[in-house]
């Protein structure tokens, strides 16, 4: 069996050794590229699982890779690598198709646990390119029956609205993924979309009362500051 490929798109040598060292130990295959064009050739050539994209390149701005890469090859995960730490820039990759986002200085084992999730959801969008399921989901007690339109918590019924329920598909379709307002609003409200994300919040809050949610300690929705929400993927 192939070992999955990551691609470090990163101009800092040290940084780039670093990551590769750690990524080959833990037993991947690491290909390493300092630009934005040797980048999109490696990509073509390599076929990528998970990208390591840094956004400050020397030819060009990371954040024009995300779309080209995603439109090649949409099942491969691009995890942005980045000292950009202010929440508009982190949104705006997230919304051009980036799967994660890790802020320099980072720990190296939270990100391979980054990469493992990662690589969980380019297999399975590999194996299952059109989205097709059976229509359930579940994570730590809490199902989702999207056929019935049910959703339970350790085997009893939780009543929801059609978009607490809508909330809650998106987030179990896209577990690990942080989730921007905008694109959750977009998705969920259409052409319809309310001019500030109050009414997502509010939805949100209601969804965490019915589901009992530890706010100090999530395990259905965790909320990115300033960016969006997140159901934790199960490792976490």
């Amino acid at each position: 069996m192939s070992k999955p490929v990551i691609l470090i798109v990163e101009d800092d040598s040290l940084i780039s050794k670093f990551m590769s060292r750690a990524i080959t130990e833990a037993g991947y295959k690491s290909i390493v590229a300092e630009t934005a064009s040797a980048a999109r050739m490696l990509f073509l050539s390599e076929m990528p699982n998970v990208v390591l994209l840094d956004l400050g390149l020397p030819d060009d701005d990371g954040l024009n890779l995300i779309p080209d890469m995603k439109k090649y090859r949409k099942e491969a995960s691009i995890i942005v690598v980045s000292a950009r730490e202010r929440e508009n820039e982190k949104v705006k990759a997230l919304d051009l198709g980036a799967d994660d986002y890790v802020t320099k200085p980072f720990g190296i084992f939270e990100l391979l646990a980054r990469i493992r999730t990662a690589l969980r959801h380019s297999e399975k969008a590999a194996a299952d390119p059109d989205g097709n399921d059976s229509g359930i989901f579940t994570h730590k007690g809490l199902t989702l029956d999207t056929v019935r339109h049910i959703v339970t918590l350790n085997g009893e019924p939780v009543h929801m609205t059609i978009r607490e329920f809508k909330i809650l598909e998106l987030l179990f379709r896209h577990k690990g993924k942080v989730l921007t307002y905008a694109w959750m609003m977009e998705q969920i409200w259409g052409s319809y979309i309310p001019a500030d994300n109050q009414i997502l919040r509010v939805n949100v809050t209601n969804i965490r009362r019915k589901l009992k949610e530890n706010i100090e300690d999530p395990i259905f929705i965790k909320t990115e500051l300033g960016i969006g929400y997140r159901m934790p993927d199960d490792i976490e």
